[in-house]
């Protein structure tokens, strides 16, 4: 199976792509959110050197709603030139860690900030929204041992390492048939209802 991973929810993009062999590449480049011109030049770029991938993976965050919709887009518009198969992940389920269980906090603006347990890359708990003075509360509840991982600049949670996503980590977990994939349509993980302003 010839995989093709796209990972743009946080402010490092990344994609990878993997043969039946388990060999290929992988890329990742600081993602600009209001300017996705550099996903769409490796992109480019890549899909000029490799075969038409069988699955295609997108990461679905939480993280930027914008980022991770260019992102299906981009892979549906492929999907339909090669026939690939269309999936989706949670972002947070693939960081670049070894932990066999780790938390991932972000900023989920309007003060709120969320909370997710991740265990064996998949999501047992949340992602779920906290005040920052409870999400402290909630994080001093976590066992020492285990690792806590934003993608945002969060200083003020002292235990909070900066670690991203990776889409080679997407392909690989793509391999595995028994995990929970999301099919099309696919959306981003939203962490609250989308708040629509109604004309006056």
């Amino acid at each position: 199976m010839k995989i093709l991973a796209l990972e743009i929810s946080t402010a490092r993009g990344s994609l990878a792509w993997l043969d039946e062999d388990g060999a290929g590449l992988s890329r990742d480049w600081p993602n600009d959110r209001k300017n996705s011109a550099a996903f769409f030049e490796n992109l480019a770029d890549a899909t000029k050197k490799l075969d038409a991938p069988d699955t295609i993976i997108v990461g679905l965050g939480p993280g930027s709603y914008a980022g991770t919709r260019i992102a299906i887009s981009a892979a549906i518009g492929l999907g339909v030139s090669s026939g690939a198969r269309l999936i989706g992940f949670p972002s947070i389920c693939a960081m670049e860690s070894n932990a066999q269980e780790y938390s991932v906090i972000g900023d989920a603006r309007r003060k709120s900030f969320f909370f997710a347990r991740i265990r064996a890359n998949n999501l047992v708990q949340g992602p779920t929204l906290f005040s920052e003075s409870a999400l402290k509360s909630k994080l001093d509840t976590i066992d020492i041992a285990t690792p806590v991982f934003t993608s945002d600049s969060l200083l003020q949670f002292e235990r909070a390492e900066v670690r991203f996503p990776s889409a080679l980590v997407l392909a690989r977990l793509a391999r595995e048939p028994q995990r929970s994939f999301s099919l099309p349509p696919l959306e981003p993980i939203y962490l609250r209802e989308p708040h629509i302003t109604m004309p006056k």
